[in-house]
Protein backbone atom coordinates (compact mmCIF):
# COMPACT_ATOMS: atom_id res chain seq x y z
CA UNK A 1 0.00 0.00 0.00
CA UNK A 2 1.17 3.66 -0.96
CA UNK A 3 2.09 5.98 2.54
CA UNK A 4 0.56 8.99 0.65
CA UNK A 5 -2.83 7.33 1.49
CA UNK A 6 -1.63 8.02 5.46
CA UNK A 7 -0.26 11.81 4.86
CA UNK A 8 -2.86 14.46 6.39
CA UNK A 9 -4.96 16.63 4.57
CA UNK A 10 -1.79 18.91 3.39
CA UNK A 11 -2.16 20.84 -0.14
CA UNK A 12 -0.90 18.96 -2.76
CA UNK A 13 1.07 21.92 -4.23
CA UNK A 14 2.41 22.36 -0.82
CA UNK A 15 3.78 18.33 -0.87
CA UNK A 16 5.42 19.24 -4.08
CA UNK A 17 6.94 22.50 -3.59
CA UNK A 18 8.67 20.54 -0.06
CA UNK A 19 9.44 17.25 -2.26
CA UNK A 20 6.97 15.42 0.14
CA UNK A 21 5.68 13.47 -2.88
CA UNK A 22 4.85 10.62 -1.26
CA UNK A 23 6.96 7.91 -4.51
CA UNK A 24 9.21 9.50 -7.16
CA UNK A 25 6.67 8.20 -10.17
CA UNK A 26 4.79 10.95 -12.38
CA UNK A 27 1.21 8.98 -12.04
CA UNK A 28 1.16 9.75 -8.27
CA UNK A 29 2.78 13.58 -8.80
CA UNK A 30 -0.03 14.42 -10.97
CA UNK A 31 -2.84 12.72 -8.39
CA UNK A 32 -1.18 14.82 -6.18
CA UNK A 33 -1.86 18.11 -8.33
CA UNK A 34 -5.13 17.77 -8.64
CA UNK A 35 -7.58 18.02 -5.93
CA UNK A 36 -9.87 15.76 -4.44
CA UNK A 37 -13.72 16.47 -5.02
CA UNK A 38 -14.27 14.99 -1.89
CA UNK A 39 -12.45 17.06 0.09
CA UNK A 40 -14.12 20.78 0.14
CA UNK A 41 -11.99 23.96 -0.43
CA UNK A 42 -11.09 25.72 2.69
CA UNK A 43 -13.26 28.22 2.48
CA UNK A 44 -16.19 26.54 2.41
CA UNK A 45 -14.54 24.63 5.82
CA UNK A 46 -14.09 28.01 7.63
CA UNK A 47 -17.81 29.05 6.62
CA UNK A 48 -18.67 25.95 8.10
CA UNK A 49 -17.21 27.58 11.88
CA UNK A 50 -18.75 30.95 10.91
CA UNK A 51 -21.49 30.34 13.32
CA UNK A 52 -19.55 28.86 16.02
CA UNK A 53 -17.07 32.09 16.02
CA UNK A 54 -20.08 34.63 15.81
CA UNK A 55 -21.69 33.00 19.15
CA UNK A 56 -18.07 33.16 20.46
CA UNK A 57 -17.78 36.03 20.03
CA UNK A 58 -21.15 37.40 21.27
CA UNK A 59 -20.93 35.50 24.35
CA UNK A 60 -17.55 37.25 25.07
CA UNK A 61 -19.21 40.62 24.20
CA UNK A 62 -21.81 39.92 26.44
CA UNK A 63 -19.31 38.80 29.28
CA UNK A 64 -17.63 41.97 28.84
CA UNK A 65 -20.70 44.47 28.86
CA UNK A 66 -22.28 43.07 31.64
CA UNK A 67 -18.92 43.18 33.66
CA UNK A 68 -18.10 46.47 32.97
CA UNK A 69 -21.91 47.52 33.57
CA UNK A 70 -21.75 45.75 37.09
CA UNK A 71 -18.45 48.13 37.57
CA UNK A 72 -19.90 51.50 36.54
CA UNK A 73 -23.80 51.28 37.55
CA UNK A 74 -22.91 49.38 41.13
CA UNK A 75 -23.72 50.99 44.44
CA UNK A 76 -20.70 51.64 46.30
CA UNK A 77 -21.79 51.84 49.90
CA UNK A 78 -20.02 49.38 51.79
CA UNK A 79 -20.66 49.05 55.75
CA UNK A 80 -19.44 46.23 58.42
CA UNK A 81 -22.60 43.80 58.33
CA UNK A 82 -22.41 43.48 54.16
CA UNK A 83 -18.61 43.39 54.14
CA UNK A 84 -17.87 40.65 57.15
CA UNK A 85 -17.75 37.18 55.89
CA UNK A 86 -20.92 34.93 56.44
CA UNK A 87 -20.26 31.07 55.78
CA UNK A 88 -23.07 28.43 56.09
CA UNK A 89 -24.94 30.39 58.71
CA UNK A 90 -22.02 30.60 61.41
CA UNK A 91 -19.30 33.49 61.71
CA UNK A 92 -16.25 32.57 59.68
CA UNK A 93 -13.57 33.39 62.70
CA UNK A 94 -15.14 30.46 64.78
CA UNK A 95 -12.85 27.26 65.77
CA UNK A 96 -13.00 25.95 62.28
CA UNK A 97 -13.31 22.20 64.06
CA UNK A 98 -16.78 23.28 65.32
CA UNK A 99 -19.77 20.96 64.88
CA UNK A 100 -21.94 21.42 62.19
CA UNK A 101 -25.47 20.34 62.34
CA UNK A 102 -26.44 17.38 60.54
CA UNK A 103 -29.00 19.19 58.75
CA UNK A 104 -26.16 21.19 56.48
CA UNK A 105 -24.89 17.66 55.17
CA UNK A 106 -28.57 16.52 54.76
CA UNK A 107 -29.28 19.17 52.51
CA UNK A 108 -26.14 19.13 50.62
CA UNK A 109 -27.16 15.20 49.80
CA UNK A 110 -30.45 16.23 48.92
CA UNK A 111 -28.95 18.57 46.40
CA UNK A 112 -26.94 15.85 44.64
CA UNK A 113 -30.10 13.45 44.66
CA UNK A 114 -32.02 16.33 42.68
CA UNK A 115 -28.57 17.46 40.74
CA UNK A 116 -28.45 13.86 39.33
CA UNK A 117 -32.14 12.83 38.77
CA UNK A 118 -31.93 16.21 36.57
CA UNK A 119 -28.96 15.73 34.59
CA UNK A 120 -29.44 11.99 33.71
CA UNK A 121 -34.03 12.34 33.11
CA UNK A 122 -33.14 14.95 30.65
CA UNK A 123 -31.72 12.80 27.79
CA UNK A 124 -33.21 9.94 28.83
CA UNK A 125 -36.54 12.06 28.33
CA UNK A 126 -35.19 13.28 24.94
CA UNK A 127 -34.65 10.11 23.73
CA UNK A 128 -37.65 8.48 25.40
CA UNK A 129 -38.79 6.98 21.78
CA UNK A 130 -35.81 5.14 20.78
CA UNK A 131 -34.76 3.75 24.11
CA UNK A 132 -35.40 -0.29 24.69
CA UNK A 133 -37.26 -1.65 27.39
CA UNK A 134 -33.41 -2.06 29.18
CA UNK A 135 -33.07 1.60 29.37
CA UNK A 136 -37.05 2.39 30.70
CA UNK A 137 -36.64 -0.15 33.17
CA UNK A 138 -32.85 0.77 34.51
CA UNK A 139 -34.15 4.33 34.30
CA UNK A 140 -36.97 3.19 36.89
CA UNK A 141 -34.53 1.44 39.14
CA UNK A 142 -32.52 5.14 39.19
CA UNK A 143 -35.32 7.02 40.41
CA UNK A 144 -36.71 4.47 42.73
CA UNK A 145 -32.91 4.80 44.33
CA UNK A 146 -33.53 8.35 44.70
CA UNK A 147 -37.04 8.24 45.62
CA UNK A 148 -35.56 6.47 47.97
CA UNK A 149 -33.06 8.88 49.08
CA UNK A 150 -35.69 11.41 48.81
CA UNK A 151 -37.54 9.07 52.01
CA UNK A 152 -34.68 9.25 53.62
CA UNK A 153 -34.05 13.14 53.64
CA UNK A 154 -38.12 13.61 54.62
CA UNK A 155 -38.20 11.29 57.26
CA UNK A 156 -34.75 12.78 58.90
CA UNK A 157 -36.59 16.21 58.55
CA UNK A 158 -33.82 17.95 56.32
CA UNK A 159 -36.74 19.89 54.44
CA UNK A 160 -37.87 20.87 57.67
CA UNK A 161 -35.64 24.15 59.41
CA UNK A 162 -36.91 25.10 62.78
Amino acid sequence: MATHARLPHIAPLTLLSRGGIPSGDRTTARRWLVRDPRRPPVAELLSNYLPILIFLGLAIGLGVVLILAAVVLAVRNPDPEKVSAYECGFNAFDDARMKFDVRFYLVSILFIIFDLEVAFLFPWAVSFADISMTAFWSMMVFLGVLTIGFAYEWKKGALEWQ
